[in-house]
This record gives C-alpha cells, structure tokens and sequence, in this order.
C-alpha cells in the first residue's frame, strides 16, 4: 500500500526523492529532511506525542490538513534556505522543589521540521557520544544510567560529584553550540534552519523577545543539541580516567574520597565555564555520598549491595499528588477517583518500579488507602448513611454505632472499624490497583 502523502504535490516529489540512487552525504542533508519518507515519519511521531499548540493556535490535529495545502510551498523555502521559523510560546511548568522550569512551546509546523531535522541528524551524532551519556538517546533510557551508578558505588566509588548546571537550556551559547554541530554538518541549509530555531525568539506578554541564548525545552531538537554540547563535557571526563554518568544536563562523577571529589568539582566547574561557557549551580551542586543525592529520581542504601531505593523527594512528590487526587472537599464520585488514581500510578511505578525496596510501595499503598477512607466518610455524611453502610460491610452494630459520629477524617480513616470495614478486599473492589502488585509484575521487565 502506498504511503498516505503530505499532499500538495508531494507525492510526485516523493518519488523522485525515494528512487534517487546518489549517495547523500553530510553536506546535502536537506534533501534528506524533506524527503517524504522521513517527512512521513516525522508527522506520525508529533501527531502521537500530540502536545500544546504554539503561537498560532494549530493543534496536531489540524497540521496533516494544512500540509496538503501548504507542503510545496514549505519545501520550497525549506530548499532555499527562506524558511524562518515562528517565536515558541512560552510556559512555566512549577518545580517540586520550588521555582519554575520554562519551556518553549514552538507551533506544531516547526515542531515537524524540529522532528525531520532530529531524525536526519541523530544517526550522524549518537554513534560518536559517549557511553557515558543516557539522556534521549536510541535505546538507552534512565534505568540504565541509575544501574551504571550502583555499580561505581559498588566498586568502592561511593562518593559523587553531583553537578547542576545552572539554567541549562537557557544558557547554552549558540556560536559555541553551532561550532559543535558544524563539526559533521556542512551543509549550509541545515545549519542555518538549526540556527534560526535558536533564534526565533519568545512571545512574551504578546511581544516576541529576541532569542541571544539557550535552546528552549519543548522542541524535539533540543534534547539533541544538548547532547552535541555536552559531549565536549563527556569527552573530556573520559581523557581524565573519570567515571561519570550523565542524563542530558544531569551530571554525577564519581570518585574514591571527598577531597578527591572536591579537586574534580573545582575542575570541571572551570572546564565548563571557560571552555562551554556554562555555570555550574553552586548552591545545588555537591559533593556527598550516594545515598545523600538524588539522581533521575532515585537513591542508593548505604548498605554493602548498594541497592536503588526512592529518593527521598520523589516520594514526597508522589504523596503530594496522590493527597491532591484524595481531597476530599473534591467534588468527584469514588469511582472517577479510583479511576484517576490507578492512571497516574500506574504511568508512574512504570518508571520507578526499577527501585529495589518493596516496604515503600506497600507503605504507599497502605497511606492511599487511608486517604480513599477518608473521602469514603465524607460522601458518607449522616451519621445514619454511614452505620448503614458499615453494617453491608459486615461491621457489627455497636462498632458502627461507635464510629459513626466522629467528623476527625484522617483519624477514623485509620481507625480499627475504618480497616475492618474498608480494608485490601474493600478497595480491590473498587477498582484500585495495588502498587505492591504492580511493582512484582514489573520487577521482571525492569
């Protein structure tokens, strides 16, 4: 079956493209990008990833329509290197810690050709980084970076540098930046398209600010540029001997003893600023031992098997969203909050099953249902309504009589006839979905 064209003419273009036998080399790369089969591919993916819309308004839904429209028109500035893209929109996403992230939402068009370029550009980059590096690569992902940790601590490397790079995304020095990418890119068209994106600017309060730095968080290419940066960074690591892992602009180096850590942190925070122009967060950054930092969310326990446990503030995060899902002044049935709760946890222990420390989900599944109690009490109101619905519950009179009067929510959740009556079996019933049960399933694929 034929692929579903772009419209617009592309399809006879596409042929051509897809039947051409020259070999296309680094410097011509932009008859790659507009090439309807990767330009195919690029669509599929921002239509998944769905996402907000930018400046103007235009959804993923409405971006295959407009290409059949507007594609030769496209390609053609694309070909001729006229092509400027639009200003990102810019949105504050709050920090658990405190403060805000800012991302830069570009319209779902520049997100295509971010996405084209990305798919064009990382086959020339990703087999040159370091294996040190983990951050949106093909086929690595954060657990294997946690895991490379461990075992550093395991061989006796169990203190860490733990480097924070001081507004990553909106510091990167773009000449420095397009130096790197320049290395195996010649072709002018592309490297000029990568740089106009740096530049588009940043509508702001409805004017649109220019761009001098950074490359925002929000287009598909930036994790990528990231990566070409900081793989200055990484290569210079592995000249020194050092062992370090690194997820985009998360970097721990670990090393034998605090002094040792502390000449390597002086060093690679002049590295970075004189070299990459960058500024290590001092405030943020330290050198410690493992099981006293955060890493991709996780820690290590002191004990000698080194085992990955929960950091300490992810599970506060976790516990914060479950306590604003289980409010109960919230006007919800218990059903759509069972319902909410089972999709949020359950995209969550997908990642964070990798810790090896069972009691934390069985002491969260217990603190879940003790919160679902107690917005049980609360829709339960009348004294009467709640006696009558302990006793279909299999509590005896007098026991549901002793508790039906008390409004102390939080207490009678965790009291003996809350547990009798509403205990495991209670909110299997329900629907809810047990984490320690999620977590035996999902050890074995982790």
């Amino acid at each position: 079956m034929k692929p579903e064209g772009l419209g617009g003419g592309l399809g006879d273009a596409a042929a051509q493209d897809e039947g051409a036998t020259r070999k296309v080399t680094v410097s011509d790369l932009m008859d790659q990008v507009v090439a309807h089969g990767n330009m195919q591919a690029a669509l599929r993916r921002v239509e998944q990833n769905k996402g907000a819309a930018g400046i103007d308004g235009m959804t993923t839904k409405n971006l295959r329509s407009y290409l059949k429209t507007h594609w030769p028109t496209l390609k053609q500035s694309l070909l001729t290197g006229t092509y400027r893209p639009r200003p990102v929109r810019r949105v504050e996403i709050p920090k658990p810690g405190g403060g805000v992230r800012l991302l830069g939402i570009p319209t779902v068009v520049d997100r295509l050709l971010q996405q084209a370029l990305l798919q064009v550009l990382t086959p020339i980059f990703d087999p040159h980084f370091s294996e040190a590096s983990y951050g949106f690569r093909p086929e690595r992902r954060g657990h294997d970076a946690v895991r490379q940790a461990r075992q550093f601590a395991r061989d006796g490397w169990d203190w860490v540098v733990d480097l924070d790079l001081e507004k990553f995304f909106d510091k990167v020095n773009h000449d420095i930046l397009m130096s790197r990418v320049a290395r195996r890119v010649t072709d002018k068209l592309v490297l000029g398209l990568i740089r106009r994106f740096l530049t588009s600017g940043i509508l702001l309060n409805g004017v649109v600010v220019a761009s001098e730095e950074g490359t925002p968080q929000g287009g598909p290419l930036s994790p990528l540029l990231a990566n070409i940066l900081l793989d200055d960074l990484d290569k210079e690591l592995e000249m020194r001997g050092h062992r370090f892992v690194r997820y985009a602009d998360d970097c721990n180096i670990y090393v034998r003893s605090r002094r040792a850590g502390e000449r390597v942190r002086r060093s690679v925070t002049k590295y970075l600023k004189q070299r990459l122009k960058l500024t290590v967060n001092e405030s943020k950054s330290a050198v410690d031992r493992p099981w006293k930092r955060k890493f991709l969310g996780f820690s290590i326990l002191p004990q000698k098997d080194r085992r990955i446990r929960l950091a300490t503030q992810t599970k506060a995060k976790v516990k914060d969203k479950i306590r604003n899902l289980t409010q109960r002044s919230a006007a919800m049935s218990m059903a759509e909050r069972v319902e909410k709760l089972n999709q949020y946890l359950g995209g969550w222990m997908g990642y964070f099953a990798l810790a090896e420390t069972p009691s934390v989900f069985e002491e969260l599944d217990e603190w879940t249902r003790g919160r679902l109690r107690m917005c049980q009490w609360k829709q339960w109101k009348r004294g009467r309504t709640r006696i009558r619905e302990l006793r279909a519950l299999g509590l005896k009179d007098d026991l549901a009589r002793q508790a039906a009067s008390s409004n102390r929510y939080w207490r009678i959740a965790h009291s003996t006839p809350s547990h009798m009556a509403m205990g495991i079996a209670y909110w299997q019933t329900q629907g809810l979905v047990s984490l320690t049960e999620r977590y035996q399933r999902l050890r074995q694929a982790v």
